[in-house]
């Protein structure tokens, strides 16, 4: 099932060309209505006729989340204010939020892509979708809310929190989609097991879960407890929003909305553009946005481009799932380390919880790393031998997987902190930590 079928199974040669086109479009329109982008691209010696082939993207400057902030709030806007329609904003916890600007065109645009994830994942106009992102200046709940209106689908704004109620409107309102964090949707599949309520009460059958990463680990966690089938999907508030790229029913991987985003993969440490299907930092050029359009914005995302065609029939582009962030990777002792490797061994073991705290610490002037993690059961805080073998079990698979020896700490069910947007899960004391402790 396709929603915009056209667009989304178009040939290389046409969509590449597409592409040209537009880019060329983007690099004038940047160039004449942003002088942030004007001073650049001068500097740079680029303009949209200079831009011969898509591999000619290289030539123009990379753009960064500093880059937006320092131009905060709207000097990257390129049209008047009057034009825009919509303001968000990033949640801004490492200093000043980052700003996206809608015009109508924009919005328009930007449900079309959302909607066209939500029907390669399975959404149909017969389901009931509830979201439960926290809405306000944060995307995914507005972004998925439209985007499944365009389908008809029928959607409750629930936002986040109040889990009693999330509950109670999945029973008493025939929910049958689910739209959270993974973190939200994972600790709601808790709580509808606790509930009481025999599983024939819920009629959920879909999650689009984003905003955050998601282990295959902790995927089956939430498919098994509620008894659904889950999708990822991608963006970002510099690129728009949800709705970049999103999982079909196959989930190999997220097609990309080519015609409206161009994709590139480069080397962190060097910028240099990689090979179809090597690893590395993904890059995005936005092709259509009219408010506030970006030139190869580093997403800071670790990740793969697949450009073979998927056997639903969709031949956009498929990202990987994104393995980590260049930001939220932990260098101990000089391993690189991210969090998603340590999650995939934690909800992968038996005992364990899938909720877990990663605290990093400097002791006598070498960083150490403590993960916290909850066992399922009070049971075995009776058995010293058990909870001893345990500990040392994940001890040595996390020492197999990253290289590198940890503290496991093994906390009482329910002791760690839930989360009802996007998860924080490491803690970082070492600016705190005395260096000759």
């Amino acid at each position: 099932m396709f929603f915009q079928k056209e667009i989304e199974t178009m040939s290389r040669p046409e969509m590449e060309a597409l592409q040209l086109e537009r880019l060329k479009r983007m690099v004038d329109y940047c160039y004449e209505n942003i002088p942030f982008y004007h001073d650049r691209l001068e500097k740079a010696g680029v303009t949209g006729d200079k831009i011969k082939t898509l591999s000619d993207i290289q030539y123009i400057p990379f753009t960064t989340k500093d880059d937006i902030r320092d131009n905060y709030p709207f000097r990257m806007l390129a049209q008047p204010m009057k034009k825009i329609v919509r303001i968000h904003a990033s949640s801004g916890t490492t200093g000043k939020p980052t700003v996206g600007a809608y015009t109508k065109q924009d919005l328009d645009n930007w449900s079309d892509q959302v909607a066209r994830v939500a029907v390669a994942a399975g959404a149909t106009e017969d389901d009931i979708f509830q979201i439960s992102f926290g809405y306000g200046l944060f995307t995914g709940a507005l972004g998925l809310h439209y985007g499944l209106e365009k389908i008809g689908a029928t959607v409750i704004p629930a936002s986040s929190g109040n889990t009693a109620k999330q509950l109670m409107m999945f029973r008493d309102f025939g929910v049958t989609g689910l739209v959270a964090t993974p973190s939200y949707a994972l600790y709601l599949s808790e709580m509808v097991r606790e509930s009481g309520y025999p599983r024939e009460d819920y009629k959920l059958r879909l999650g689009l879960l984003g905003s955050e990463g998601c282990t295959e680990e902790m995927r089956e966690q939430i498919e098994k407890n509620l008894g659904i089938f889950v999708t990822d999907n991608y963006g970002m508030t510099e690129l728009t929003g949800p709705g970049v790229s999103g999982e079909c029913e196959y989930r190999c991987g997220l097609h990309f909305a080519e015609d409206a985003f161009l994709p590139e993969i480069i080397d962190t440490a060097t910028g240099e553009r990689k090979a179809p299907g090597e690893s590395g930092e993904l890059v995005v050029t936005t092709l259509l946005r009219e408010g506030m359009p970006v030139l190869r914005y580093r997403t800071k995302d670790i990740t793969r481009l697949n450009y073979e065609p998927c056997r639903c029939g969709r031949t956009h582009v498929r990202m990987d799932k994104v393995t980590g962030r260049t930001d939220d990777m932990m260098i101990i002792k000089g391993v690189n380390v991210f969090p998603s490797q340590i999650e995939s061994v934690l909800v992968s073991t038996k005992g364990i919880g899938p909720h877990y705290q990663l605290v990093v610490r400097r002791q006598n002037f070498m960083d150490n790393l403590e993960v916290k993690v909850e066992l399922v059961s009070t049971e075995l805080l009776e058995s010293y031998g058990e909870l001893k073998a345990l500990q040392r079990g994940l001890h040595d698979r996390l020492k197999s997987v990253l290289g590198l020896e940890t503290k496991v700490t093994l906390v009482e069910p329910k002791s760690l902190e839930r989360f009802q947007g996007k998860a924080k899960r490491i803690l970082d004391l070492r600016n705190e930590s005395s260096e000759t402790k």
